[in-house]
C-alpha cells in the first residue's frame, strides 16, 4: 500500500481510502447502499487498517449520521490510535427539517462540524469537505467559515466535493486574496466508464496542485465484473433500484469487454483492473472503496498489486475515451505547434 501527499500538504494518505457509505443504513436509499451494523463495520475497518489503509471517508448525511457514529465507535473499539488514521467527513446535505439545516452557509457548517465531532467522538476532523455546491450561499461565506474551523483547531484541512472547476477556482482565489485556508482536495466521481472530469477538473487540479479523491470508482458496481452486459443489470442489485451514477451503458459495455481480457491475462477480477487503471492515473491521490463483505474489500485492496502495461493502459484509455467537445478539440488543434516546441526544448516526445 503506497501513501501519497494530500494536495500540497505534508499529510500522507493511503492510495486506497475506505468509504463508509455501507454503514448503518436502515431505510430508503441508505438501506439499499448498505446496512452494516457495528460488528460488521469494525471487521471491515480492521481489515483495511491491517492492509495499510490509513484513510477513512464518511459524511454526515450517510444513513442520517449513523455512518459517522459507527466509524468513530469502531476506531475506539479497535483501539486504533487517533494519530494513525486520517478521517474525512463532509457537510452540506439536509440534516433536519429547518430551512437552515442544509447548505454551505456559516450557520450550517458551524453546526455541522459540532454534530460530526460528537458522532465521531473526536476532538478534530482531519479533512472536512463541502459535499456539494450551494447556489444560495456566497462562496466567500463558505470559505471564511472553513477557515474559522481550521483556526479553532476543529478541522486540520479542508476540501470540496462535486464542484465545477470554475467554482473551485473562485474559492481558491478568494482564499488566496484574503489569506484564508484553502481547499486541498477535490472528491469527485471518476471511473473507466465516466471520465468527464478530465475535461475541466483535471487540468484545474494539475494547475493548482489539489489532490483528487475518487468516489464510485466502479461506477456504482457496474464495473465490478458481475454484470456480463452493462445494459442488463440483475434484479435486486444496487443498480436495479438505484441507477447511479449516470453512465453511457454502451461505452461501459465495451470497456468491460476490454478489461475482461486484461483481467484474465493477470488472473484477477475486472474490478481490480478498473481500480488499477485509476491508480495508474497521475492526478489521482486516493481511490475510495466501499464494501459490504470482507471478500469484496480484499478483492478491491488487491488492485494495488496489479501493474498494467503501457499497452494495456492504452487499450483501456482508447475504449473509454471521451468524445471530443469544444473547446477541448480546439485546444488540441491550435496548441499542437506550441506543444511540439515545448517537447523539443525539453527533449521529450510531443503529445498528440
Amino acid at each position: 500500500m503506497r501513501h501519497r501527499p494530500l494536495g500540497q500538504t505534508g499529510l500522507f494518505v493511503s492510495e486506497l481510502c475506505l468509504g463508509t457509505m455501507t454503514f448503518g443504513g436502515t431505510e430508503g436509499m441508505w438501506a439499499n447502499l448498505g446496512a452494516l451494523k457495528q460488528n460488521d463495520a469494525e471487521r471491515l475497518i480492521g481489515q483495511a487498517i491491517d492492509a495499510g489503509i490509513n484513510f477513512i471517508d464518511t459524511a454526515d448525511v450517510y444513513a442520517a449520521g449513523a455512518s459517522e457514529q459507527i466509524t468513530g465507535q469502531a476506531l475506539k473499539n479497535l483501539k486504533i490510535p487517533r494519530e494513525d488514521v486520517v478521517v474525512a467527513t463532509k457537510v452540506f446535505g439536509e440534516m433536519g427539517k429547518s430551512p437552515n439545516s442544509r447548505g454551505a452557509t456559516r450557520h450550517h457548517i458551524l453546526d455541522g462540524v459540532k454534530a460530526s465531532l460528537k458522532r465521531l467522538q473526536f476532538d478534530h476532523i482531519d479533512l472536512y469537505q463541502i459535499h456539494g455546491f450551494d447556489p444560495a450561499t456566497p462562496i466567500e461565506e463558505t470559505v471564511r467559515a472553513l477557515d474559522q474551523l481550521v483556526r479553532h483547531g476543529h478541522v486540520r484541512y479542508v476540501g470540496v466535493s462535486n464542484w465545477a472547476a470554475w467554482q473551485i477556482a473562485t474559492a481558491l482565489g478568494i482564499a488566496e486574496r484574503l489569506g484564508l485556508s484553502h481547499f486541498e482536495s477535490l472528491q469527485a466521481y471518476y471511473s473507466v466508464a465516466g471520465r468527464d472530469l478530465e475535461r475541466e477538473l483535471v487540468p484545474m487540479l494539475r494547475s493548482t496542485g489539489m489532490g483528487l479523491l475518487v468516489w464510485s470508482p466502479l461506477a456504482g458496481g457496474l464495473l465490478s465484473g458481475k454484470y456480463a452486459d452493462a445494459n442488463q443489470v440483475e434484479e435486486g442489485s444496487r443498480r436495479s433500484s438505484f441507477d447511479f451514477p449516470p453512465v453511457d451503458k454502451n461505452r461501459a459495455k465495451d470497456c468491460i469487454e476490454v478489461m475482461r481480457a486484461i483481467a484474465q491475462a493477470h488472473g484477477v477480477s475486472i474490478a481490480r483492473v478498473a481500480l488499477a487503471w485509476l491508480l495508474h492515473q497521475p492526478q489521482v491521490t486516493s481511490v475510495i472503496i466501499g464494501a459490504k463483505r470482507p471478500d469484496q474489500l480484499a478483492d478491491n485492496i488487491g488492485s494495488t498489486d496489479v501493474k498494467l502495461t503501457a499497452a494495456e493502459l492504452e487499450q483501456i484509455g482508447k475504449v473509454s475515451q471521451l468524445p471530443g467537445e469544444y473547446p477541448g478539440w480546439m485546444f488540441e488543434m491550435q496548441g499542437k505547434f506550441r506543444r511540439s516546441q515545448i517537447a523539443e526544448a525539453n527533449g521529450t516526445p510531443a503529445n498528440p
